[in-house]
């Protein structure tokens, strides 16, 4: 039985003067029920950024590429395109004379199992129907004042030093990885990932509002996007996200993570 999603990625300028954003959903080259969910802010000045949130998605891409999921686990694959990817971006400041960092977020789909990882304020979040299960702790000056309960996440959201990260690919030190899994995948449970120009428009019960009551993944996107801008109020960052919607979410197939189970996703831009 294969899993069945309904996926989207969007993406919106804002009112920035270019788009440093990347955002991909990657199905596995040989199926088997194995996709990766991308999505990478770049900083560094003009196209500093974009350089490096592309060689996020790059790095990712060639790393599923090689992933067996019978034989290597999920948290090497993530981690790993994560440290190269941070490598590779270090090394390119020498070539192109930019200071080019990146957020990163990935989410690793198989049969019956979900594994994520991030680095940075780009966010992982798990929704069962409109209820939020689970969501990733920035890697924040804002992010840490919250886990410490010095401020709430509704003062975060407007708190002036919001905006400084404690780590990033690209930096001087490794950066830090934040990694999660679960095996107890529902039909109904949605995952979104995506920058900061997304989430901080937003509470976490407000995006769950908005992606349960919509009709689609590519519809509840453009209703994402379409209120942020309207709360960006002429000063929006670059807007990216990934959706997916679990439709039917059949158990790991025991000592076969990589069955022949297929990866049936809608993917819209």
């Amino acid at each position: 039985m294969p899993i069945s999603i309904d996926a989207c990625v969007a993406q919106h300028q804002g009112d920035r003067r270019e788009q440093q954003d990347r955002v991909a959903i990657l199905p596995h080259p040989r199926g088997g029920g194995v996709a990766l969910a991308v999505v990478a802010d770049g900083m560094g000045g003009h196209t500093g950024g974009v350089l490096a949130a592309q060689q996020v998605v790059h790095t990712a891409r060639d790393n599923l590429e090689r992933f067996s999921a019978r034989s290597e686990s999920a948290r090497v694959l993530l981690e790993s395109s994560i440290n190269e990817a941070h490598m590779l971006i270090k090394a390119s400041r020498f070539i192109n004379e930019k200071d080019p960092h990146s957020t990163a977020v990935m989410l690793l789909l198989q049969p019956g199992k979900m594994s994520w990882a991030h680095c940075g304020d780009s966010r992982f979040y798990r929704f069962h129907g409109d209820s939020l299960v689970f969501r990733s702790t920035d890697h924040s000056y804002v992010g840490q004042l919250v886990v410490q309960g010095r401020v709430t996440p509704e003062q975060a959201l407007v708190h002036p030093h919001r905006n400084i990260l404690l780590t990033s690919l690209g930096g001087v030190e490794a950066p830090k990885i934040a990694f999660g899994e679960a095996e107890d995948l529902q039909a109904g449970d949605t995952f979104l990932l995506c920058s900061d120009g997304l989430w901080g428009y937003f509470t976490d019960q407000e995006l769950a509002w908005v992606i349960d009551g919509a009709s689609s993944a590519r519809e509840a996107s453009e209703l994402l996007i379409d209120r942020a801008r309207a709360m960006g109020n002429g000063d929006g960052d670059n807007i990216s996200l990934a959706i997916l919607k679990l439709i039917d979410a059949p158990p790991a197939i025991s000592g076969a993570a990589g069955s022949a189970s297929s990866l049936a996703a809608k993917a819209a831009k």
